[in-house]
């Protein structure tokens, strides 16, 4: 029975899979982790410099881009498309701009027009924009 959980943890956690599912599964956590990166940047720029919450939103969501695509290349996906480091990290960009783009989108809908607690209609965002970024770097850079 140990040796089915070990297989089962290392299927998940330690080896290198080319299984969609327990892909995104790393990627949620990757994501997890980059959205800490993410919030607790907007949270400190917004509340400690006073920065105006869409700047600081712009700000975090590359902070958490860079902590996405360094945790993404390591541990979830193990086939890349390119070769070239800085032509993946470009389209990784790119892909993450798109996502900064719907994250300034919704972020503004939820906080001014639904009247969330920005906070809040950043929790929202992320989960949403979680979706786009997984798909379009998987299709785009890691098939």
């Amino acid at each position: 029975m140990n040796d089915t959980k070990e297989s089962t943890i290392d299927k998940l956690i330690k080896n290198q899979t080319d299984n969609t599912h327990i892909q995104f599964f790393r990627y949620i956590f990757v994501g997890g982790i980059a959205f800490i990166v993410d919030f607790g940047s907007l949270f400190i720029l917004t509340q400690y410099f006073g920065i105006y919450y869409l700047f600081s939103a712009a700000i975090a969501f590359i902070l958490g881009l860079i902590a996405n695509y360094a945790l993404s290349i390591k541990w979830v996906f193990n086939k890349r498309t390119l070769n070239n480091i800085w032509s993946e990290f470009t389209i990784f960009t790119v892909i993450g701009v798109i996502g900064l783009g719907l994250t300034v989108l919704f972020m503004w809908f939820f906080t001014e027009y639904i009247t969330l607690y920005y906070l809040f209609s950043k929790i929202i965002t992320a989960s949403l924009v979680l979706f786009w970024n997984f798909s379009a770097r998987k299709i785009t850079l890691f098939r």
